[in-house]
């Protein structure tokens, strides 16, 4: 992969003001892109992140935006062709859920996680891929809960294991214009990892056991997304790529 060899382009992360998706919009920032940062809550962070984006020599866009909601995420994407007309890179890393045992979740926690998670890769891919030019990709975020169970994940489990099935769907049918990949972090300490209750046991498991001898950061990730977004993964499609150091062949 060269240097900036995303020179003039334009990409879209959601969820890119915090954790693994400011470290992805930096990485393509670095590599030329403008790069429009959809966040939720925090504006102080998604401008934070802008400003490092700028100090690359590039464009920011900081656009607030309820990815679960379809009105709010169709108004992300008109805000995105009104600036800049088109887009080159989709990576839809924004994500939430509710934490809690089979037994407690009601409908309203299924509809929350899987709208927020797996809908808006479906529905964001189908707006993007409108404003796509051939070589262009799309990234899906997942996670190792994909797969396999975790303690209270049941519901965001199920929407990663979407957001990959999603994944092969839209890589047959936008192929070849565009390809369509998914990551899989493994245990990663952002914010996010607050919300889990096992928090200080899992960071400590995975200390522990990851046989590459440390825990994977958000740098990695975004490593593994600027390779699938370059063009030395030309021929790859349709996969979800897992970066964690080996922990989950020992599971």
């Amino acid at each position: 992969m060269t240097d900036r060899d995303l020179e003039g382009k334009v990409a879209l992360v959601t969820g890119g003001s915090r954790g693994i998706g400011r470290a992805i919009s930096l990485d393509l920032a670095g590599r030329g892109a403008n790069v429009v940062v959809a966040y939720l809550r925090k504006r102080s962070a998604a401008e934070e992140t802008c400003a490092q984006i700028e100090g690359l020599g590039v464009k920011a866009v900081a656009i607030k935006c309820d990815v679960g909601n379809e009105a709010k995420l169709d108004g992300l994407f008109d805000h995105l062709d009104e600036t800049f007309g088109r887009l080159d890179v989709f990576v839809s890393n924004a994500a939430t859920g509710v934490i809690r045992p089979v037994t407690e979740l009601d409908a309203r926690a299924w509809e929350w996680t899987m709208n927020a998670n797996a809908r808006a890769l479906l529905l964001g891919a189908r707006r993007a891929s409108g404003l796509m030019a051939s070589g262009s990709t799309i990234v899906g975020v997942s996670s190792l809960g994909a797969s396999r169970v975790l303690p209270g994940y049941a519901v965001v489990g199920a929407s990663k294991a979407a957001i990959e099935a999603i994944v092969r769907y839209l890589a047959v049918e936008l192929a070849p214009r565009i390809r369509v990949n998914a990551v899989s972090p493994g245990v990663v300490d952002t914010d996010a990892l607050t919300h889990f209750p096992m928090r200080e046991e899992m960071l400590e498991r995975a200390d522990r056991v990851t046989p590459a001898g440390r825990l994977v950061t958000p740098d990695d990730v975004a490593a593994a997304v600027a390779f699938l977004t370059s063009g030395r993964s030309s021929m790859i499609t349709g996969q979800t790529v897992t970066i964690d150091g080996g922990a989950s062949l020992l599971a």
